[in-house]
């Protein structure tokens, strides 16, 4: 049984029915291979008792690269920008995976996020932001003593 999906056909990824070539980026226009998808940068969003936590993946990025915002209507705007890699003509690219180019996811956040207090640390390639949460009033629960 194969794990490829049908919809590919079946076939590995190496085995695709278009010739290297045409997908080569000399072939791409120009706008396209600087500006290739990096909109779908991953993200995870973790609710912990203390916090709201965000991890992104961002190999290869430098943190002066990165920001993290937010605004006033609890929302948490991360962006940045990978740059493209300088072309030199002698070279002949065989495949270009990696993407390039400027991304930025945002998130609502909820009512109990303390927006003063968010904190952000990156290394080795992840992006973490953590946005602590107002502690909740425990109901007070008074014992009534039962007469009679």
């Amino acid at each position: 049984m194969s794990l490829i999906p049908s919809w590919f056909g079946g076939r590995r990824s190496n085995d695709f029915p278009f010739p290297s070539s045409s997908l080569s980026p000399s072939n791409f226009p120009q706008t396209l291979r600087e500006n290739t998808a990096f909109v779908n940068t991953r993200i995870d969003w973790k609710e912990t008792p203390e916090a709201h936590v965000f991890k992104a993946d961002l190999p290869g990025l430098k943190k002066e690269e990165v920001k993290v915002e937010i605004e006033d209507d609890r929302v948490l705007q991360i962006s940045g920008e990978r740059n493209v890699e300088k072309e030199d003509k002698n070279n002949t690219w065989h495949r270009v995976e990696r993407s390039s180019g400027k991304f930025m996811r945002r998130f609502r956040l909820p009512e109990n996020a303390k927006m003063d207090q968010v904190k952000a640390s990156m290394e080795n390639g992840v992006l973490t932001v953590t946005v602590p949460k107002v502690e909740e009033k425990k109901p007070e629960v008074k014992a009534i003593d039962i007469s009679g």
